[in-house]
């Protein structure tokens, strides 16, 4: 049986750029192997050492996850897609009904402002007065907390806590609109108040400029009805699910890569968590970020807009919130689907029998630090280094191992480019006999190219670029641009 098998844009690269392969197959598994088989570099993106499926990839046979089907047996019939789904860092009560409150009036000028509001059934005078009594915690204020904190703002939601500890940068510009050109170097913090408070004096702003962690997160999540994720790491995102979890407020979860967005309400009480769609992080590096892998500057404004609408949703006690559906947005073909969520009886955090009381150190939780496994070393050289063996007529060859794309907007000269999902396949074009030099945008891809070098058993000496071509514009050519 002819079966497609959608390919999200993380993984593209190892799947020779394609957004969809066809294979014969019977059972999803089947599939899956096939596609590897074509594909190697997919393989450890998708299985572990054990051969077992990851646990931070689902896949989708229509709109279930396999794992509550039949797992790698389930049936897919011909011509059916199925869908692999990676983690990329309602009901009919509100979430503000706190016991004793009193629902605020409004002013006459704020009936003006919310008069279109006001003319809706399904918000009126009643969801309005809950939008002002509202307290909405969101964290972060980059790509996603930026619609999120303006349509927030303008919506009339009464109080919106920020918290954000980093400063704006010229690259944070074509995504992070609550932000301005005036802006770059002010604490993001700060930019962001005074744009919501440009768009709604109203709304009061609570400030948190720290970084959230495992022994602020609950006391502050406490204080707030509706938490939004507009972070973009791992231990954050494990961190607000399970803080969320332990307080029982719904957590309004966004997440973007490249073209590709995810959004959906979790809400232990009433569903399923984080954990139950992701019950591990993904190794580091494994996972590029956006400033690896880029991102489409309109999508963080789409997924964050559709995050502030289910934030409202939540607020005005909405039967239609994303619960147990998670929503994915691909801008590049302009597709949305819907798949089913479903909570996991034996999550460590919101099941039946949870282990899990108080939160963790979620650096370690995600293996970013701690005793889990030793890295092989990796010889590194900097580009100072790199340059004195360009003029000393060292014998090395260079391999960039960026995109094609990356690759003509800079370059150090005499690179030989093979991006990462081809490394492994071109290997017989590099010349074992020399020292190769690895390089890409930072130092991540290289450093995981060479780890694929070594398990395809490249023999030759294998030193990685540090701080990649970013690292050669700052110490050797300042008119190499950087991105």
């Amino acid at each position: 049986m002819s079966i497609k098998i959608a390919i999200p844009t993380p993984l593209r690269q190892f799947a020779g750029g394609n957004s969809e392969v066809e294979v014969e197959a019977a059972t999803a598994g089947d599939a899956l192997l096939e596609l590897t088989s074509a594909y190697s570099g997919l393989r450890q993106h998708l299985y572990n050492e054990q051969g077992n499926l990851r646990n931070f990839i689902n896949i989708y046979v229509g709109d279930e996850d396999i794992r509550h089907l039949d797992g790698p047996a389930t049936p897919v019939a011909n011509n059916e897609t199925i869908m692999i789904v990676p983690s990329i860092a309602g009901g009919s009560s509100t979430a503000t009904a706190r016991a004793g409150d009193t629902l605020p009036e409004l002013s006459n000028a704020e009936i003006a402002r919310y008069s279109r509001h006001l003319l809706l059934p399904e918000v009126g005078l009643e969801g309005q007065k809950k939008l002002k009594n509202a307290r909405v915690l969101t964290i972060g204020t980059g790509g996603l907390g930026s619609p999120l904190g303006l349509y927030l703002a303008a919506a009339g939601v009464g109080t919106i806590g920020v918290v954000d500890f980093d400063v704006v940068d010229e690259s944070n510009l074509h995504r992070q609109i609550i932000h301005g050109t005036k802006d770059v170097g002010r604490p993001k913090i700060e930019s962001a108040t005074e744009r919501i408070l440009d768009i709604n004096p109203n709304t009061k702003v609570e400030q948190y400029e720290t970084r959230l962690t495992s022994q602020n997160a609950l006391e502050l999540f406490r204080e707030f009805d509706v938490i939004v994720d507009g972070t973009d790491n791992f231990p954050t995102r494990y961190l607000v699910n399970d803080a969320c979890v332990l307080t029982g407020k719904p957590n309004v979860y966004g997440s973007i890569s490249r073209f590709e967005g995810q959004a959906t309400v979790f809400w232990a009480e009433k569903g399923a968590c984080y954990r139950c769609l992701y019950p591990e992080p993904p190794p580091p590096g494994l996972v590029p970020s956006c400033a690896e892998g880029g991102v489409l500057g309109v999508l963080p404004g789409i997924v964050g807009t559709i995050q502030a609408t289910e934030t409202l949703k939540v607020i005005l006690g909405a039967e239609g919130i994303l619960l147990n559906r998670l929503l994915l947005f691909d801008a590049w073909t302009m597709a949305f689907r819907q798949l089913k969520l479903r909570k996991e009886p034996n999550c460590p955090v919101c099941g039946d029998n949870a282990t899990q009381k108080d939160l963790i150190d979620y650096e370690e939780f995600c293996g970013l630090k701690g005793p889990a496994v030793k890295e092989p070393e990796l010889e590194e050289i900097t580009a100072s280094e790199l340059d004195s063996w360009f003029k000393g007529n060292v014998d090395f060859q260079l391999v960039d191992v960026r995109e094609a794309h990356e690759y003509e907007i800079a370059r150090i000269p005499g690179s030989k480019l093979i991006p990462l999902g081809e490394v492994v396949n071109r290997i017989c074009e590099l010349d074992k006999t020399k020292t190769t030099v690895v390089q890409c945008k930072g130092g991540v891809r290289s450093a995981k190219a060479i780890g694929f070098l070594k398990d395809a058993g490249f023999a030759g000496r294998l030193i990685n670029l540090k701080g990649g071509i970013g690292a050669w514009s700052d110490e050797v050519d300042s008119s190499v641009p950087k991105y």
